[in-house]
Order: C-alpha cells, then structure tokens, then sequence
C-alpha cells in the first residue's frame, strides 16, 4: 500500500510521524512525508536520507486584519495545490496528518479526492489547525483520553503519540550514556529542554538558577538551541557545575537515557519520550501555546504523580534551585515519579496508527 504522511513544522510532528512513517516502512508499504521549509525539518530528516519526501510552504495562521492574512492565505492555497499535484501523482491509500497547518491542505486535499484522511491529535486540546483538518477525515487519533470531548460527533480513537524506533532500540545504559556526553557517571543528572528548537524562556530560568545550584553535585545537559548555548555554557561554567549544553541533539536517546529528572516545556511529544524513559519532571509550559494546550498537557502529568508543574510567570532562579535540589536528594520522591511517568508510557502507538493507516480500505 502508499501512504502520505503530512508531518512537518514542528519537532512534535515530525517525529511522530517519522515513527509511524518508520512501522510502514518496515511493512514494505510505501511511505511519502510532507513537510515544511523549516530548518528543523531539514535537519531531522538528514537521519533519514533515503525517506521520500516533498516540502510545502511553512503556514502560520494570522489574524484576519493583519496584514499577514493575505500571505497566508495564499501560502494555504499554494501549499493545496502542491498537494493536489503530489496526490494525484503518488496516489496513496490514505493519508494521515500529524497535526498543525502544515497538515490542512494535504487532508483538505485527500478528501477532495476521496482518499481516506487520518488526523493525529497529540495534545489534551487541539489547536485550530487541527479543529479545521478534523473536518476532512474518517477518524481522528488522539494521545490523550482527555482529548476525545473536543471532537464532538467525530469518529476518534486513543492511540498514544508514536515514538521513533532509535529511542526503543538503540539505548545506552545510564552510565555509557553519562560518559558520551562527558560527564560524571554518578552524579544525579538533570536534563534541561524546551523542545526540538530550544526555548527561551526556560534558558533564561536556569541561568538564573545556575548560581543557586553551586555545589549540589548535580550535572546539567541543557539543549538550548543556538541562541542561548554560550551564555548557559558561561553560566554553568561560573557556578562550578559540570554541564553538557547542545544546541541540537540528534541522538535523543542518549541525553534520556543519562538523565534522572527534567525540567522542560510540555508539548505531546517531549511528555510521551519522558514517559517512555520513565523520567519524573519538573514542567513549565510555554505559556503562549494555542489553547493553552500544554498546561492541559502537564496537568495530566501532575495529577498521575508523575511531575510538578511549574508556571513561568510564577517562576524564578531561586526558587526553581530549590526544587530541584529537594528531587534530586536521597530519599525525596523521585522514585515513584518515575514509576508513575513510566505508567503513562504509550504502549505500541506507532503500530496502532499504521494499523489504522492499513485497514483504511475496508
């Protein structure tokens, strides 16, 4: 069978969908991504040379009085009739959307067509993308159980978010891991990321932190993105505290497998990795998420015990320190953390969506 996987813009979609475009593969069906013009896109994909892929125009949604509309909506038809031409070329069996704008033209178009359309949902509300691309497809598949009152009157399943097969397969030990990136092998380890691109806001947290955290014995992997990774280096460096900072990291499962608690933003798919890994964190959602859907994301976290959730603008250098020393010493909570972070793992969430994708012909 083919199958076209809409999945770019955003690390949270693209990898996802990489998994599932991955458990097709592996089935011997032919898989086509579409993806976005965005550097992120551009540099996942280099992993996966020999993955056939078309990009489409990078679409934000803008306000309909500014002055941005007219370019998005032109940067909407543009990418529809990209979609057109790639579908009635490729001719797939289904197509699935990984969510975001880079996914409505592509099921817009598969509907238009009568190809059977999918819609992955990964987070506990879904954005107006995602609200507008439901409109096209047969069934809508979520991450998460608390997603399903948002679609009222729309065939929905819960599959779980698809993790990539290097993050089940291919994972050091702790101490092996440690010592790729340079660092202590027994030193409580803390693993700092904002998502795939890095964040601000969160940079900008620990190095105020870092000062407080002089001779915790705690070790940091930070993934700060290019922007802030000198000026954490510099930080870490003052406050005498081992650190690896990676503006990119292309090998997720090493900095998982070397951690003992994080401190990240909550979109969908950083939460489900972290699950995966059974590692307990402390969250900060980005407190300009569409919806506000990654406060709705860490509540579910929270309230399953598996992390703290940790407003923004409530947030500073001092007090953050203090939490996360009082996880990392003997004896706090962080072992059953762990426990209820791994109870939430998605079990087999890219085979279910493939399984979908397979049986949409019946």
């Amino acid at each position: 069978m083919k199958f076209v996987i809409a999945c770019g813009g955003t690390g949270g979609h693209l990898f996802p969908g990489l998994a599932v475009a991955e458990e097709l593969r592996a089935g011997r069906h032919e898989v086509l991504l579409l993806v976005s013009e965005k550097a992120i896109d551009e540099r996942a994909l280099r992993a996966f040379p020999g993955m056939p892929r078309e990009t489409l125009p990078s679409v934000g949604l803008a306000s309909a009085l500014s002055p941005a509309a007219l370019k998005f909506a032109q940067r909407m038809l543009g990418s529809y009739r990209k979609c057109e031409t790639v579908l009635g070329r490729f001719r797939p069996d289904a197509v699935l959307g990984m969510g975001g704008f880079t996914s409505v033209a592509p099921l817009a178009a598969a509907w238009r067509r009568g190809i059977p359309a999918y819609l992955h949902e990964s987070n506990a509300i879904p954005g107006k993308a995602n609200r507008l691309g439901a409109r096209f497809c047969r069934e809508v598949l979520l991450g998460f159980e608390d997603c399903t009152r948002h679609f009222p009157g729309r065939a929905v399943r819960v599959t779980g978010t698809p993790i990539r097969s290097e993050l089940v397969v291919d994972v050091p030990a702790k101490v092996r891991a440690r010592r790729v990136l340079g660092l202590e092998p027994e030193n409580p380890t803390l693993l700092v990321m904002g998502g795939s691109q890095g964040a601000s806001g969160i940079n900008t947290l620990m190095a105020g932190a870092a000062a407080h955290l002089r001779d915790s014995g705690m070790q940091i992997i930070h993934l700060s993105g290019e922007r802030d990774a000198e000026q954490l280096r510099a930080a870490y460096r003052d406050a005498g505290l081992s650190s690896a900072v990676l503006p990119f990291c292309d090998r997720m499962q090493d900095v998982y497998a070397a951690a003992d608690l994080a401190f990240s933003r909550s979109g969908a798919a950083s939460l489900t990795e972290l699950s995966w890994f059974g590692l307990p964190a402390v969250l900060v959602p980005y407190p300009h998420a569409a919806e506000d859907h990654q406060t709705l994301n860490a509540r579910i976290f929270e309230r399953s015990g598996a992390a703290c959730l940790l407003p923004e603008s409530g947030a500073a250098g001092d007090s953050l320190a203090a939490l996360l020393k009082s996880l990392l010493e003997p004896g706090s909570s962080l072992p059953s953390m762990a426990a209820a972070a791994q109870s939430l793992a998605p079990r087999d969430a890219a085979k279910k969506v493939a399984g979908v994708l397979m049986h949409s012909t019946e």
